[in-house]
């Protein structure tokens, strides 16, 4: 029997522990930096499996397979945080956790790592390069943790040949992959923009510096910037989402606060755009009589994905599923902090489809067709056996 077959019998024949395992998660779900149940329960598995494992930056947990040598290192990511959602989907294994949901498929990308993990492990006389399971937390929240995982050393022993993830789409058929070489995400920062006045009664605006009309007129010239400012062929989003303004029906607030998100694709037109809001905000509240305070609070890089090794990957997928279970893909202006990993090394960010497009991500009604765990899980086992190998095949 060949590797390639031996990973499908082996991701059928755990396939029912596998989807436990993302049920479990998905029941206990824990927000960024809180992982601590979670990232447990990963290295409970991990000593079930067979595989050393050590932490890093608290909740992380790196897992070390090792083949016989002459091979690359191959790096795998999962993420363990859930997102601060009330879960509406009435599934038996809903989230437990009052406010707190897997509401973005975290849950099955640590089940899915865990159950290649374990296959990898078993094949493990086959392999030539070693590969590394890395379970990281807090991918939701500023400042990522990746960032973190990496600032403490997570490659110091030895650098990775290529850094692999997945990350499930509800927009795409039910276990298909896609692949985009190069730009594929958004950077992404936090704007807080605080609009200062004399407030005072409605009925006489002659007392009064309206901050409501101030907050207005930023809004409206920031939501300009993409379109007017922005470089030809650099995709751009400003969006304000948040407007506090604690007035009444006849009472002009002294204070107006924003929050909203800048997401773009490039880095100098990143730098230049922060100075333009700086400018914008700033301006118009001096034209109104007002004040204003702005706090950029600069987020995620934009993903990069390594052309040569997407396009191997993407092959390589159309080996394990079929070629008609590979597609090409668009840009997102979403963000993701693997982009700390690929800004280092090699990197590889692909989708799976959970064929429930009505389900989204980051919605209380979050949910994915089970059945794709099995290939998915056998996916990413064929990944690292071929990324390990030296050199690298076709």
């Amino acid at each position: 029997m060949d590797t390639l077959e031996a990973i499908k019998l082996l991701s059928a024949r755990y396939f029912e522990e596998t989807r436990s395992i993302r049920r479990h998660i998905h029941r206990h779900p824990e927000l960024s930096f809180r992982e601590y149940e979670t990232s447990a329960y990963v290295a409970c598995k991990l000593k079930e499996y067979g595989i050393p494992y050590r932490r890093i930056a608290e909740n992380g947990i790196i897992g070390e397979i090792k083949g016989k040598g002459g091979g690359k290192r191959v790096a795998l990511r999962a993420e363990l945080d859930a997102l601060p959602v009330q879960e509406e989907t009435r599934l038996p294994f809903a989230s437990i956790i009052p406010g707190v949901m897997h509401a973005c498929g975290h849950d099955v990308h640590t089940a899915c790592l865990l159950g290649a993990g374990r296959i990898l492990k078993e094949i493990e006389p086959e392999l030539k390069g070693s590969i590394m399971l890395i379970f990281q937390p807090g991918e939701e929240t500023l400042p990522g943790g990746a960032k973190q995982m990496l600032e403490e050393g997570l490659f110091e022993e030895s650098e990775p040949f290529v850094v692999i993830a997945q990350h499930v789409l509800p927009e795409l058929p039910a276990g298909k992959t896609a692949f985009r070489k190069g730009l594929y995400m958004a950077s992404g920062d936090e704007l807080f923009i605080t609009v200062k006045g004399k407030g005072g009664h409605a009925a006489t605006p002659s007392k009064t510096v309206n901050t409501v009309l101030i907050a207005a007129k930023i809004i409206t010239e920031l939501h300009q910037l993409s379109d007017r400012d922005a470089p030809a062929g650099i995709p751009s989003v400003l969006a304000i989402g948040k407007v506090t303004a604690e007035g009444a029906t006849n009472v002009i607030p002294k204070e107006v606060r924003l929050e909203g998100t800048f997401r773009t694709m490039d880095e100098k037109w990143r730098s230049a755009a922060h100075e333009r809001i700086m400018e914008i905000t700033t301006n118009a509240a001096k034209a109104m009589g007002g004040d204003c305070k702005v706090e950029i609070r600069k987020g995620y890089p934009a993903l990069v994905n390594n052309p040569e090794y997407t396009e191997a990957a993407a092959r390589f997928s159309a080996q394990y599923l079929g070629n008609e279970m590979v597609e090409d893909m668009d840009i997102r202006m979403t963000t993701e902090d693997f982009a700390y990993f690929a800004m280092k090394y090699p990197a590889v960010f692909f989708r799976t489809g959970t064929g429930m497009a009505d389900k989204k991500l980051h919605t209380p009604v979050f949910d994915i067709d089970e059945e794709i765990i099995e290939n998915a899980t056998g996916n990413i086992a064929w990944l690292a056996y071929k990324f390990g190998c030296k050199p690298l095949v076709q």
